[in-house]
Order: structure tokens, then sequence, then C-alpha cells
């Protein structure tokens, strides 16, 4: 009865390592979230909208009404509009993407009103307008693809991509250039100076090849393809060390005629020089193939 009672007073070291890991998880998450709404805001505020850069989204709309309409500040646009697409994206791309996508339309309102606050710009920061389409390019696009890894979108016309991207067989890089190729090509009205709309176009294309690009690096696995004679040991310390799974199947050297064991098993990349090691201490004759690959699907990595 003792024994009995000393067990039920235990907690599980599996169930509290599952449950601390999953903290960590969501932490990181959110880290990661915000962060991507930082870079997205800093970069439309400190060079896009100094410029009147308007390569897409609802902040390239913004940008061209404050220009059209001075008593409308760039930061109530992005929110009224944000609001009329989230009611749309909700409805369409289901509640938890539409909680998501709130929340990451109304910081990005709120840090570029913070910005308006404390760090009013009335003027470009530099006077080279390519070196800073270069930033905002880089740092919209980078942030917006951290937030779409994050499943969620900044709003707007991003709430758009997700939309083709659902319903159509395009990637999220094309779908952005579909709903943005408008609102660049806008500038070019809205602008006496047709720079601002040859750079604001330029921008826009930069962009779409950086998010698909951050997206698959991201996203990036590596494919293992083992050909061992110890394929047991390999398999425990891929199961219980990095807790992944594999697949083993028999097979015969060509040239030697002996048997040997194939291992296929997948790795995030900062797991592969782990795996890598441990293979070649366990085996030193085994011979690995090593492919790079951004599209995973399956249980552990992407459901769909």
């Amino acid at each position: 009865m003792s024994e009995l009672k000393k067990t039920k007073g235990r907690e599980n070291p599996s169930a509290v390592s599952k449950s601390e890991n999953k903290i960590k998880e969501r932490i990181k998450y959110w880290l990661f979230l915000n962060l991507g709404i930082l870079m997205l805001a800093v970069g439309i505020y400190f060079f896009k909208a100094p410029n009147g850069f308007a390569t897409g989204g609802v902040s390239g709309i913004s940008i061209v009404i404050a220009k059209l309409f001075p008593s409308i500040s760039q930061a109530t646009c992005m929110l009224i509009i944000n609001v009329v697409l989230l009611i749309i994206g909700c409805v369409i791309l289901g509640k938890e993407c539409g909680v998501l996508t709130v929340y990451c339309s109304l910081v990005l309102s709120v840090e570029n009103w913070l910005f308006e606050y404390f760090i009013p710009i009335t003027e470009p920061l530099t006077a080279y307008p390519l070196m800073e389409l270069v930033y905002a390019v880089l740092l919209t696009g980078i942030g917006s693809a951290v937030i779409f890894k994050c499943n969620a979108s900044s709003g707007g016309t991003d709430i758009v991509a997700l939309i083709l991207k659902k319903y159509t067989e395009m990637n999220v890089g094309k779908a952005l250039l579909v709903s943005d190729a408008l609102i660049a090509a806008s500038t070019f009205f809205v602008y006496s100076n047709i720079e601002i709309g040859l750079f604001s176009m330029l921008g826009l294309f930069a962009k779409v090849f950086i998010v698909d690009d951050i997206l698959d690096s991201i996203n990036m696995c590596k494919s293992f393809t083992i050909i061992t004679t110890k394929a047991e040991e390999i398999d425990a310390f891929i199961m219980k060390d990095m807790n992944h799974s594999a697949t083993v199947h028999k097979a015969k050297g060509a040239y030697s005629g002996e048997d040997r064991q194939i291992i296929i098993t997948v790795c995030r990349v900062t797991e592969a020089l782990r795996l890598r090691k441990k293979v070649k201490e366990i085996d030193p004759h085994a011979f690995i193939i090593i492919t790079k690959t951004s599209e995973i699907m399956g249980k552990g990595f992407r459901a769909n």
C-alpha cells in the first residue's frame, strides 16, 4: 500500500518533459512571430513609407491613400483596411488563422503608431533610394515569411494571398505577386516622380522571391539514405535520442554481394550534423546520402 502511495505521488518524468517542451515551443513560437511583426513594422515605417515605396500589401495601399489624403495617417488607413479584410479572412481561412491575423495586424498598427509618435519621420533617412529599397524589401520580405511560417499573416493583401494559395496551385510568392501588382502599379499615377513607381515594382518582384526563398530556408530539412550493416543501433539512436522514425529495408551490395540494410529518415537542418556524426561513429563504413528538401509532409513535419 505504501509503495502504491509513493507511485501516485510521483510525476511521470516523460510527461513532465513533454509539458516543458510544449511550453518552450510556445514561447519560441510567439517570440518568432513577434520578431516577424517587428521587422515588418520597421521596414514599412522607416524605409517604405518615407520613400513612397508601395510594393503591395495594406501598407502599400495606406502609403498611396496617405499621399492622396494627407489628413488620414498611414497607421489609421492600415487599421481600417485590415478590419475589412480580417472579416473575410476569418470566414474563408478559419478561426485559428483569423485570430493570429487579428493579433499580427493589431500589433503591426500599434507599432506603426508608436513609431509615428516617438520617432516622427517626414523624409527619407538617406539620399540613396536604392539602398533604402533594399532595406525595405529585406525587412518586409523576411518579416512576412516569418509570419507566414507561423501560420498567420500580417493582414491585408496577405489574406488575399493565403486565400489564393488555398484555392489554387500558387505558392505564397506568386499569390503575393498577383494580389499586390495593382497596388505597386498605382504609384505611377499617384506620384509625379516615375522613379517611385519603378522602385515600387522592383521592390514587389524582389519581395516575392525573398518570401519564397526565406520560407524554403525556414522549412529546410535533410533527407538521409544510410546503407549500413548496423541498422538496429542507428535506428535506436534515431528513435530514442532524436525522437524521429525511419524506414528500413533489406538490400544487397552489387559489387560485394553482401547483405546490407537501407535506412531512410529525415530531420531538421540543425539535427543533421549530429545524426551524420553518430552514424559514422556506429558504423565507420556506412554509405550516407544526404539531400536538402523543404517539402516534408507527415507526422512531425508539415501536415499538408
